[in-house]
């Protein structure tokens, strides 16, 4: 049938070639007479869907989703992928960094304390630690709002346990995957960092290049992985700020919320989410909230009984909850808001409704 349909379409078009605006010659066979009368009726073609280049990829909502967030927690360098010697208990504080931190120059560990080298005469004044942080942030959001439970027991959160909390990140590597998956899919961020890594002579699964390195090359070569201008622009520039020394691995660690929040937003390409999700996702702090997040403020509002649907439509930055009111609900989760913002962003997969 295939074979038939082609051969008409082939007569039909050399017919309309050499007799564009006339009925078709007739043809010896019947059926190919009536087929070649059939098309040569006026219709509109159809589109051919072309394939998407990579460059063209869809481009994400304005507002990232928890899988773009999710990037900064994904390290591709081999310090991060060699199988860890176990998971270390350490001291936790929900207000300061969390994770262990590779220094992005020398790969030395930038750690809180473990619960071993504490003196035994301090040691039952240690409530938190690596090992119960994530248990207590959950107890503390069930007991502000009984509604909390049946998202957290549906939806274990990993990035907060005992083994999310134990894997090493280079805030180089976090901060520079931040800004190439910017305005990009998913899959074209991973392809352009591959090719990013590989113009320093390095396989993905060995280490990302050290800031000194990446600083020392122009926005030309940097430019040929794929980036664009300015997003070369700004990892030069986020490079130029660790080989300096005024980004450090120990600064992140030790800072408060908000001298990282200060440090960062300075750096050009790096926008107020982007520092958000950084602190949260990579540096593992427990108290980040982020108010410009449509997919956060959607979850909110659901997760207090709003029709959500019908919102949808209302339009508005603010069109499910206003900043007030999400400002409101999220201070009563203090100091655990980062648990409590990452279960909005999975509300609406839970039924929380026979909680009310």
């Amino acid at each position: 049938m295939a074979v038939t349909r082609r051969s008409a379409r082939l007569n039909s078009q050399a017919v309309s070639k050499s007799e564009p605006f006339s009925a078709p010659t007739p043809a010896p066979e019947k059926k190919r007479k009536r087929k070649a009368q059939e098309s040569a009726e006026p219709t509109t073609p159809t589109r051919k869907r072309s394939q998407p280049k990579e460059s063209s990829a869809a481009v994400p909502p304005s507002t990232p989703t928890p899988n773009a967030a999710g990037l900064f927690a994904q390290p591709s360098s081999g310090a991060a992928s060699k199988p860890r010697h176990g998971t270390v208990t350490r001291l936790a504080d929900p207000r300061l960094t969390n994770a262990p931190l590779l220094s992005p120059e020398t790969s030395r560990v930038v750690v809180s304390r473990d619960l071993d080298s504490v003196s035994p005469s301090k040691v039952p004044q240690v409530r938190t630690t690596t090992e119960n942080l994530l248990k207590e942030a959950c107890d503390h959001l069930i007991k502000i709002d009984e509604r909390m439970r049946p998202l957290i027991e549906q939806h274990p959160c990993r990035v907060f346990s005992p083994e999310g909390l134990a894997e090493r990140i280079d805030p180089f590597e976090s901060l520079s995957s931040g800004i190439i998956s910017q305005q990009v899919s998913g899959a074209a961020a991973k392809s352009i960092k591959t090719k990013f890594i590989a113009l320093f002579g390095e396989k993905p699964e060995d280490r990302f290049p050290h800031p000194s390195e990446v600083a020392a090359c122009s926005i030309e070569h940097l430019r040929t992985a794929g980036l664009s201008q300015r997003k070369a622009e700004y990892i030069k520039g986020l490079a130029e700020k660790f080989a300096s020394g005024e980004l450090s691995a120990h600064m992140l660690h030790d800072a408060t919320d908000e001298e990282v929040m200060e440090k960062l937003i300075a750096v050009r390409g790096l926008g107020k989410w982007s520092v958000e999700m950084f602190a949260c996702f990579g540096l593992k702090r427990m108290d980040v909230f982020s108010l410009g997040d449509l997919g956060v403020q959607r979850g909110m509002a659901a997760f207090v009984g709003r029709d959500v649907a019908k919102l949808k439509s209302k339009g508005g930055k603010w069109k499910y909850m206003s900043e007030q009111d999400m400002i409101e609900l999220s201070d009563k989760f203090a100091p655990y808001r980062s648990l409590f913002m990452w279960y909005m962003w999975r509300v609406e997969e839970t039924d929380v409704s026979t909680m009310e």
